[in-house]
């Protein structure tokens, strides 16, 4: 159940509003962590879906992304994140078998997703000094200069909301994502 304030899309005035047309008119829905988002700020709803929209731009494709912010959620333990992900991934064609594969940081058959999704862990689950090895594999299974650093910015991007709907305990309007 939510924990900050929440109110239904619906009711929202403003700035609040206006985002929350612009992602109906998007995807159809305005899905309940950027409606609690919102609520609460909607500067920092408009900061996400920037940051989002950048990272279309990047040099990332979206089975990249979507790779990459499953794999942080995991270490995050956030359940809405794993779930809206898990759909969004796979409508960026990641096969369900190899969503769970990434999430327990094991091998998928995609040298490429699983190095850097490697990477991902290493940047995220320790502290310190990122070792030159976990840089020089992702670097050598192709993975561009330019591409990670996207993938901070993906970090950055899914961090803000794992950390949001950890927090808030963001009510499910997705699929639970299988457990693993």
């Amino acid at each position: 159940m939510n924990r900050l304030f929440n109110q239904p899309a619906t009711e929202a005035t403003g700035h609040a509003a206006q985002l929350f047309g612009a992602i109906k008119g998007a995807i159809g829905i305005v899905p309940n962590a950027y409606a609690a988002i919102g609520s609460n700020s909607p500067v920092a709803l408009e900061a996400a879906l920037n940051l989002d929209g950048a990272l279309r731009k990047s040099s990332l494709s979206a089975r990249d992304i979507e790779a990459v912010k499953l794999a942080v959620s995991e270490l995050a333990g956030c359940d809405y994140c794993l779930a809206a992900h898990t759909l969004s991934g796979r409508k960026a064609g990641l096969p369900a078998d190899a969503m769970i594969a990434l999430r327990k940081g094991q091998g998928t058959g995609d040298a490429r997703i699983d190095a850097l999704t490697a990477f991902v862990r290493a940047i995220v689950g320790t502290h310190g000094t990122v070792p030159a090895a976990a840089v020089q594999a992702v670097q050598a299974a192709g993975v561009t200069d330019a591409q990670i650093v996207d993938t901070f910015l993906a970090i950055a991007s899914i961090t803000f909301t794992n950390l949001f709907n950890r927090v808030n305990d963001t009510v499910l309007d997705f699929p639970a994502a299988p457990q693993v």
